[in-house]
């Protein structure tokens, strides 16, 4: 494949990737090496951080291409998988659009920012870190002209729940969670049980029975949650905002979150 091919069907790659390919037809790494700053040079690349390029469409200049962050993401580890309000912007259920994105891996890696972009790593939940698929609930699906790694929608919704500051805060959370019609709710349980955290558990369990109705939650998930939940009371939030005590759950939650108060028009 020549190298206007390969990008053309490569909107966002990596060096080691280039490289496969084109020495794959009998050319050697420094040529391939030098093909890839000639392009460069010629505006049909850019870099997005070193061993990483994004394809410049033909006519178009590099500083008024915009690159597609889902992509970028999938690259910027072997194991990188879009989450938290990343993932439910990429499934079009966030309430606000945002221009952070935050990434599962193990690698340890710094934040980029690209085009104005911030791309953050968080290391994956150490229960669930040394498994396939960092535990599995992750799609591999065809975006922007490449594929793109990506939380479940039921992996999202728990892993939003246990790290809510990944997502916005309450408020934000909530007004995107209530945009999703439909979860698998066994793939929920099994993967909130997995993560080993009762305050996670807990925090599921209570959206859950908030949104019984809506999700046509059954009494056997509520029921198998609440085995795993607290023992003693916790916050709902980190910061220990106060509020009323939920005994189900053993959760102190804000009267905010109760009532969904910022649904009201004032």
């Amino acid at each position: 494949m020549r190298p206007g091919e390969y990008f053309a069907t490569h909107p966002v790659f990596t060096h080691a990737e280039f490289v496969r390919a084109h020495t794959a037809r009998g050319r050697s790494e420094r040529t391939s090496n030098n093909l890839l700053a000639q392009h460069l040079r010629a505006g049909h690349l850019l870099r997005v951080r070193r061993g990483l390029y994004a394809s410049v469409p033909p006519g178009a200049a590099p500083e008024q291409t915009t690159v597609d962050p889902y992509l970028v993401m999938t690259k910027l580890t072997d194991d990188a998988v879009v989450a938290y309000h990343a993932a439910l912007q990429f499934h079009g259920k966030s309430y606000s659009v945002w221009q952070r994105f935050h990434y599962l891996t193990c690698a340890r890696m710094k934040p980029l920012t690209f085009q104005g972009m911030r791309f953050v790593p968080v290391q994956a939940p150490r229960a669930v870190r040394s498994l396939p698929d960092l535990g599995g609930g992750v799609l591999e699906m065809h975006h922007g002209g490449g594929l793109v790694r990506v939380t479940t929608l039921e992996r999202t919704f728990v892993d939003a729940l246990s790290a809510p500051s990944k997502c916005g805060g309450w408020e934000e959370l909530w007004r995107s969670l209530e945009m999703v019609e439909f979860f698998d709710l066994d793939a929920v349980t099994n993967y909130a049980l997995a993560l080993g955290s009762a305050l996670t558990v807990a925090r599921v369990g209570f959206y859950l029975e908030q949104h019984r109705e809506a999700l046509m939650v059954e009494d056997r998930y509520l029921d198998l949650l609440r085995q795993h939940a607290p023992t003693q009371a916790r916050y709902l939030d980190a910061k220990r905002e106060p509020g009323r005590l939920v005994p189900a759950w053993n959760l102190v939650v804000p009267e905010s979150v109760l009532a969904r108060s910022w649904t009201e028009v004032l």
